[in-house]
């Protein structure tokens, strides 16, 4: 079929979608600055609070890809220990609990895929005789909670304590008394240090191993080190350049800078293409009580000026104890924003340590924006938008809409400075585009939503040049093969992740087209709607999926939809399939799940298809292809089955403990779908509707912010009380198994009946969807 072929398929739902366009078409479109509160709630002890329910060990390993260390909510500086990878294994955030200590350094992206980032200025305590070669620390005694992390090196006796602010670390190294052997104790900083991860095969010339390029570091006062240094490669491989002003808490008995390997006692160095340079301070440990050394330092993107203005404006002093309440109260309000009850003690610790990782990135670096000349709230770290539309920031949406509003803003603005709203970013540089073009959902899902203080028609103008114009370097920017689209109404075969695109951008043109309806754009909206059912120009009947076509119509042939790519022929980029098979893309049509029952025959077929998704382990919970799929069955009547996959999920790939997510956390993706699930709601990204499933907890209750809260009260919900028997709202009964984003906004009260067997409930009004039968959108 050619896309010419799906013209005139109706939309329907209308009065669904026209409320939705109706409540977004009196948003202020003006762009206006966000200010930040202040945190005004005093600390609290850890063990009395939600606090003591976070445990950033949990995802560390099993290719979690979570950072440990300290930080404050959307914080820049993410001060964390840097190990060896044993075992030569795969870790982004440079952190393995078997390896041993190399350091701690200031910057680091937490549950991310892909290449590393950052690990930038690490700094190294040691005892005894100066030296720059690589130190290597056993760990002893570690712990960590939101906003502080402790650690005892054990071959050098050494307590080490790390806090932060916003843009700034604080170190604080307990050392041990002079002796005979160690009179004096040393911290090395390394100004070209990053996390390293091997490279390896990708479709362009492009390294992707991080590597400074040019490097500067000076002891500026008896107690103060400065410099900078620019770097290449990594996720988005394009060059940044970082700052940093450090200070100790006394004057150095000594210090100097080093080059390579070779320490000397000149106040500069300066370093070329991968060369490594860095200071060090040394203390006299002579007197007993003086074996404390605390550090602090300061990050900007502007200059060394800059990160000494962001040092003495966040942390005016060496109170290590003030500046680490400081971070526990900014996280104990994040945290309050939705209060739980029920449930056991490992599903609160996993649900909190989620809601915690939720809010790790963007990162906030209002101020420091040297991209561009603006003054407004600017995010980086984008790390993907491809993991993060679906769960991350519809949860932000709600709880924290001010930073969404600023997130999808930063974006906007980027479209506005380097012509494409990007689909990864990070240190401002564009990322790789992994499937489509995601800014969209984000754009979609903010205007439906209601969100202020956006420029929804420039994000227009972004999201009809991502559907329209084939970009020049499809790997960082835009919709690659999107130009097929007009001629084949698919993107064939000839074309790397064929397959995925075709689907990610049939979605994507529906969120286009929400967009432009809600801005009066009626024959936009009426042609991306038209465009949003090119998925079907790719469904087979004989494999009852997804498959790829080339040019001439024809279908690849020796097709297994179960076939995970890459594989031996195929590389991660340029596969029929982005990290994933046909059966699991097949999913993958959110706007039109009525669209797929029909292909597959009717509901009772399309729960069997389900069915079989899961029963025969094709469906994944540790990637993004099918991470909505539990949710479908929603579409063929059956909130059983979407309660026993779910239920499922959350006690079989969840746990507490460092091994306990299933697989990269993808920037709290894998979190935030834990959050989701466990409080009984489930959004489908991009438009103004959630799922209502199976929900762990007795009650959830989620703070909107003016006085508002929207609760989830299910009291008899166990581990055998997984199906909902009947549903109130506000006190009226609810007989649908979905909620519109208006009914969850207002605020309100939401009271499930839970059962140990399933009931008819929910089975008859069925969740929107673009197929979905005329008669059924006045309901």
């Amino acid at each position: 079929m050619s896309g010419k072929d799906l013209a005139g398929r109706r939309i329907t739902r209308r009065r669904f979608l026209a409320a939705a366009a109706a409540a977004s078409t009196s948003l202020v479109l003006a762009r206006t600055p966000l200010g930040h509160a202040a945190q005004e709630a005093g600390p609290e002890a850890v063990a009395d609070s939600l606090l003591g329910y976070v445990d950033p060990f949990v995802g560390v390993d099993n290719e979690g890809q979570t950072v440990p260390g300290a930080q404050v909510p959307f914080g820049f500086a993410s001060v964390s220990p840097d190990t060896t990878d044993p075992g030569e294994k795969y870790t982004t955030t440079g952190y393995d609990s078997e390896g041993e200590v190399l350091g701690f350094s200031q910057t680091h992206v937490s549950g991310t895929g892909g290449r590393s980032k950052y690990g930038n200025f690490r700094m190294t305590p040691l005892v005894g005789e100066l030296t720059v070669e690589e130190q290597r620390y056993q760990k002893g005694e570690e712990e960590a909670s939101p906003g502080y992390y402790s650690v005892t090196l054990e071959d050098g006796g050494i307590g080490v304590e790390l806090t932060t602010t916003r843009l700034c670390g604080l170190h604080r190294y307990t050392f041990p008394a002079a002796s005979a052997d160690a009179s004096e104790a040393h911290v090395i900083l390394d100004a070209t240090s990053v996390i390293e991860v091997d490279d390896r095969a990708m479709p362009t010339p492009v390294s992707f191993m991080q590597r400074p390029t040019s490097s500067e570091v000076s002891i500026v006062e008896p107690d103060r080190v400065e410099g900078s240094a620019s770097f290449e490669g990594g996720w988005a491989p394009g060059p940044y350049t970082l700052y940093f002003h450090a200070q100790f808490d006394r004057p150095f008995d000594r210090a100097g800078t080093w080059t390579g390997e070779e320490i000397g006692e000149e106040p500069s160095a300066e370093g070329g293409e991968n060369e490594t340079i860095g200071a060090y301070a040394t203390f006299d440990l002579e007197d007993e009580a003086e074996t404390v050394v605390q550090t602090r330092i300061g990050l900007s993107f502007t200059s060394v000026e800059k990160a000494r203005e962001n040092l003495e404006g966040e942390t005016p002093d060496f109170d290590f104890d003030d500046t680490r309440s400081e971070a526990e109260a900014a996280w104990e309000e994040t945290l309050s924003k939705i209060q739980v009850e029920g449930g056991t003690e490992e599903e609160r610790s996993i649900f909190y340590t989620g809601l915690y990782r939720t809010h790790f990135m963007p990162h906030d670096l209002t101020g420091e924006n040297v991209w561009w000349d603006s003054e407004a709230p600017h995010y980086e770290e984008f790390y993907a938008i491809w993991d993060t539309f679906r769960t991350v920031h519809p949860l932000l949406t709600l709880i924290q809409p001010e930073r969404q509003s600023a997130m999808v803003q930063s974006l906007i603005e980027t479209y506005e400075n380097t012509g494409w709203m990007p689909d990864s970013r990070i240190a401002g540089n564009n990322g790789l585009t992994q499937g489509g073009s995601n800014g969209d959902v984000l754009v979609a899902d903010a205007i439906v939503k209601g969100l202020k203080d956006i420029d929804y028609e420039t994000a227009y103008e972004a999201l009809v040049k991502n559907a329209d114009e084939e970009p020049e370097d499809p790997l960082s920017e835009g919709r690659g093969g999107v130009s097929y689209l007009e001629e084949l109404g698919y993107v064939s075969l000839d074309y790397e992740r064929s397959g995925t695109r075709t689907v990610e951008y049939a979605y994507n043109d529906y969120c286009i087209a929400l967009v432009a309806r809600a801005l009066g754009r009626e024959e936009d909206y009426e042609e991306y709607l038209e465009r949003s059912g090119y998925w079907q120009n790719l469904w087979d009947d004989e494999t009852r999926s997804i498959r790829p076509r080339y040019p001439d119509g024809s279908y690849l042939e020796g097709f297994d939809p179960t076939h995970n790519y890459p594989d031996d022929e195929y590389g991660v980029f340029d596969a029929p399939f982005y990290e994933g098979n046909g059966y699991q893309y097949s999913t993958y049509v959110p706007h039109d799940v009525q669209g797929l029952i029909n292909k597959l025959g009717g509901d009772e077929e399309f729960a069997a298809w389900l069915d079989e998704l899961f029963d025969e382990g094709v469906h994944t919970q540790n990637n993004e292809p099918d991470i909505l799929a539990p949710y479908l069955y929603l579409h063929a009547g059956r909130p059983d089955k979407t309660a026993e996959r779910v239920r499922d999920l959350l006690s079989g790939e969840y746990s507490t403990g460092r091994t306990g997510l299933p697989g990269n956390d993808d920037s709290g993706t894998m979190s935030s779908w834990y959050v989701w699930s466990a409080m009984g709601l489930y959004p489908n990204a991009g438009q103004p509707y959630y799922y209502i499933g199976s929900p762990l907890f007795t009650q959830a209750s989620i703070d909107l912010g003016g006085g508002r809260s929207f609760t989830v009260e299910a009291p008899d919900a166990s581990e055998d009380n997984k199906y909902v028997l009947s549903a109130t709202l506000d006190g009226e009964a609810l007989d649908r198994a979905w909620l519109h984003h208006e009914e969850l906004f207002r605020g309100g009260r939401l009271v499930l009946e839970m059962g140990d067997n399933p009931s008819n409930w929910g089975g008859s009004d069925r969740p929107p969807s673009v197929s979905s039968p005329d008669d059924e959108a006045s309901e």
